[in-house]
């Protein structure tokens, strides 16, 4: 009967272990499985990360397109605007210096004929 007991406790702690070591097995595999669904939201999220700061460059780089457009719009505004400055500024200056020779011709034909106009008409 000692026999018995004995091998009755023997199967007894050897069932005790295998189901420890199925349980083991199990806690681990869980252990497993819980990290793979980490790294994958990890990742999931990693990804979702980079989207979002590409489409934020995206917009940026596209914003700072449109600010240097107009930038470029304006400089050469200012350009045309020298420009037509000058041109405005040469027509009086070519209305001065006809409306100038027209007196000098005046003059001349009041003075009647061909006395010799002053030397700075000739410049």
């Amino acid at each position: 009967m000692q026999m018995q007991n004995i091998e009755a406790q023997t199967k007894s702690n050897t069932e005790a272990a295998q189901a420890a070591a199925e349980a083991e097995i199990q806690k681990q595999q869980g252990i497993a499985g819980s990290k793979v669904q980490i790294n994958e939201a990890q990742l999931g999220f990693d990804i979702k990360k980079l989207e979002t700061e590409a489409q934020v460059k995206k917009e940026l780089m596209a914003y700072e397109f449109e600010l240097n457009k107009k930038l470029k719009e304006m400089e050469m505004q200012v350009i045309r605007d020298k420009d037509t400055i000058k041109e405005d500024r040469k027509d009086k200056r070519t209305k001065i210096q006809a409306s100038q020779q027209s007196e000098l011709i005046d003059q001349r034909k009041k003075k009647g004929g061909n006395s010799i106009p002053p030397f700075w008409c000739y410049f």
